[in-house]
């Protein structure tokens, strides 16, 4: 499928389906879809917690379970499924390409350059930290290979890695959002991981200085976006909203438990501090400054009284604190289970967002592509865009 005609219909799909995806089941006791489909509210409800975990992480297994109340939704499924894209076998890089990458970084700089088609032109390494990704190009493709980064230290020590490994890699100390030389004329530029305004500027500089080709691994869309997302693409017509491009995002697969510990209780306690100002006199949801990680580490009550001396509200009595906090777990159950409706439509949503870059590109003369390039047990965030002249 051309990737105009997969755009427009998601465009219509998911405008259609507003009303799941874009509350926050956080923000309300009852999702306000409920009304319109209360048995899907009622088995949502009765979900065990296994099926409840594995829902809220898997896109297509929580839109086939809404499909089930919501037939037409199933549409969707096959519109954010891209091909996998063809690796090639990367030379022997020696012994020096990898030093001070941990392991899981190492494997998607592997897999994203394998999924690169090689070009014999200088590289451009965008944002590129110490370098790694441009190592790994350097020694691959036996080209020169500038790596844009604006910390210093950075800089120093992946010249100094480079250096080690003998390429051809020299580092721009620049700030990716106000620099005016870089990307430059005939060269490929590359980017893994790029957040938001990054990767949106580089899209925007490489298609106007005449740049050869890029390839792209978006990130964190919200990033440097306004209140309202602006489409890049003439045609798409979607209404996001910064925490909407934020939804897009949320998935991860790799938290420790002890994270997954952490990040349930904090969101237990924090609705139980919502369920406390409601019952204060507050009666919807408020939004609050985030919540130092420390304390989450002591009692319920000690939470309480550093949220509410922060928050302006009247001390909680130690003696309703078990109160409170038992509304707070409640509450995560249920909106745990409610945001398997929201989280259905996460990737689906970051697909749109790749399309819209990819198509800005097509319509300013490249030819694009837009395929994974590992698994997303590696990365959530595997989607590759590959454009040439």
């Amino acid at each position: 499928m051309r990737l105009g005609a997969r755009q427009r219909q998601l465009d219509t799909l998911l405008a259609s389906y507003h009303s799941f995806w874009h509350p926050q089941p956080f923000r309300e006791l009852v999702p306000s879809w409920g009304n319109e489909w209360p048995a899907l509210l009622d088995a949502l409800r009765k979900l065990p917690d296994a099926a409840v975990a594995r829902l809220n992480d898997d896109s297509v297994g929580a839109l086939s379970l809404l499909a089930t109340h919501c037939p037409d939704v199933a549409a969707i499924v096959p519109l954010m499924a891209l091909p996998q894209r063809a690796v090639q076998a990367l030379p022997v890089p020696g012994p020096f390409w990898d030093w001070e990458i941990p392991g899981r970084k190492r494997a998607q700089i592997e897999a994203f350059v394998a999924a690169i088609q090689p070009e014999q032109r200088p590289v451009l390494d965008w944002c590129s930290g110490k370098g790694h990704l441009g190592r790994l190009l350097a020694l691959a493709w036996q080209v020169p290979v500038h790596s844009l980064e604006r910390d210093a230290a950075l800089c120093e020590s992946g010249q100094a890695l480079a250096q080690r490994a003998g390429v051809a890699q020299s580092f721009v100390q620049a700030d990716a959002l106000t620099c005016a030389s870089w990307p430059r004329r005939d060269e490929h530029a590359v980017a893994l991981h790029a957040c938001g305004h990054l990767h949106r500027r580089l899209l925007r500089e490489a298609a106007e200085c005449g740049a050869s080709g890029l390839d792209v691994a978006p990130c964190c869309y919200h990033l440097g976006a306004a209140d309202r997302y602006l489409p890049f693409s003439s045609g798409a017509r979607l209404d996001l909203t910064r925490d909407d491009l934020r939804l897009a995002v949320t998935e991860t697969v790799t938290a420790k438990a002890r994270e997954t510990r952490l990040r349930d209780r904090g969101l237990a306690w924090k609705l139980g501090f919502d369920a406390y100002r409601r019952r204060s006199g507050h009666d919807t949801y408020r939004n609050f400054k985030p919540v130092p990680e420390s304390w989450l580490r002591g009692t319920f009550f000690e939470f309480m009284q550093h949220m509410t001396a922060r928050e302006g509200l009247p001390t909680l009595p130690q003696v309703h604190a078990d109160e409170f906090e038992a509304a707070g777990w409640q509450r995560r159950h249920d909106v745990m289970r409610f945001s398997i409706v929201r989280h259905a439509f996460r990737r689906a949503l970051e697909v749109w967002l790749a399309l819209d870059l990819a198509l800005y590109l097509e319509q300013r003369g490249f030819e694009v592509t837009l395929g994974t390039f590992c698994a997303r047990t590696l990365t959530p965030r595997n989607l590759l865009l590959s454009a040439r002249r």
